[in-house]
């Protein structure tokens, strides 16, 4: 236990750590980038994906669509790794795929769950690993909770060496995350908060939430990986700071240099109404009390600490934005969907 414990408050692994293969199915999107750059240099990493987006040097690229089995199997032919990552995984179907490619060539297969998949709406302030997995408002929520029976059943029945992980809202730093946000474009909130318009924000704003910087998110899963103690066991990987929605505008407020925010409050069932695509990402996830506790990951890997407060974190992004034009574009579209939503409900 020794080995895993000296690393856990600080920013990789150290040099007396066994270097490990690594394959991430993905590897571009927001939470398994933080995972590639925290493992590279350290570790072999290979990210399997369709090659759209380039990766950091050292990195290896696999080019294939994880969902073409037969491709898959090729690209595989001969290779073994210790673990395998799976963030690309979202319907049973494509899980019991995971299984026919990866049983038998990998020490640890991680599946990449979400903790969207603990009951909505919650009966306990607190959720844990044992909080009962219902959400009857998302679809995506459903089909993970789906994903990891089909895997479990694989580990019970075929030996697959599962660990199951569950994010919850998690950034880098090239994002501004916030309850309503456009997806790619943050500069748009932050150019609403700098002039001074109003910003919705559903329910009474007073919902406690939780969000993770994408390193805490990877410190813990490779501290994780490194105990084989958690072989067959469901983590998530959660911050332990929580804030509510109106504080979280404010700080951001305050990290962009904007006057005090001017938030509009909206009822959720009110929302819902005007624009059903959003009962998914408001009453199945952000518009419900998402407090964890970490106890269980803390009992795996005592003494571990999370390094990103908020603050800290949307500082970073903001600063990131702000330095680079090509992340300055703006969303008039959902701009526009912001000001009809306010003058029609607010």
């Amino acid at each position: 236990m020794q080995r895993f414990l000296s690393f856990l408050g600080g920013d990789g692994p150290t040099s007396d750590q066994l270097c490990r293969r690594y394959l991430i199915l993905g590897g571009t999107g927001t939470i398994s980038t933080g995972l590639v750059m925290h493992l590279k240099g350290s570790h072999e990493v290979t990210c399997l994906n369709r090659g759209h987006h380039p990766l950091p040097a050292g990195v290896e690229q696999m080019t294939c669509d994880v969902n073409d089995v037969p491709a898959v199997q090729r690209a595989l032919e001969g290779r073994r790794f210790d673990v395998v990552v799976d963030f690309l995984t979202f319907t049973p179907e494509e899980a019991k795929q995971r299984v026919a490619c990866f049983l038998g060539r990998c020490r640890r297969y991680v599946f990449i769950s979400s903790a969207t998949t603990y009951e909505k709406p919650p009966r306990t302030l607190m959720m844990t690993e044992k909080t009962p997995q219902h959400n009857p408002f998302s679809e995506y929520a459903q089909n993970k909770i789906r994903c990891e029976a089909v895997l479990r059943d694989a580990m019970r029945t075929q030996g697959l060496p599962l660990t199951i992980i569950r994010p919850s809202y998690t950034y880098g730093d090239h994002d501004v995350p916030f309850i309503l946000r456009p997806r790619g474009k943050p500069y748009t909130l932050l150019k609403r908060l700098r002039e001074g318009r109003p910003i919705l924000i559903p329910g009474d704003g007073n919902i406690f939430w939780t969000i993770t910087h994408n390193s805490d998110f990877a410190r813990a899963l490779a501290a994780l990986l490194d105990n084989p103690d958690t072989l067959g066991e469901d983590f998530h990987i959660t911050q332990d700071e929580c804030m509510t929605w109106d504080a979280f505008c404010q700080v951001i407020a305050q990290a962009a240099g904007a006057p005090e925010p001017n938030i509009v409050h909206i009822a959720t069932d009110a929302l819902c109404r005007e624009e059903p695509d959003l009962i998914a990402a408001l009453k199945g996830d952000k518009c419900q009390t998402a407090v964890f506790d970490n106890s269980k990951l803390r009992r795996y890997l005592p003494g571990f600490r999370f390094l990103m407060p908020f603050r800290e974190g949307v500082r970073r992004s903001i600063l990131a934005i702000d330095g680079d034009p090509a992340l300055q574009a703006v969303d008039e579209a959902w701009d526009r969907r912001m000001d009809d939503l306010i003058a029609k409900l607010g």
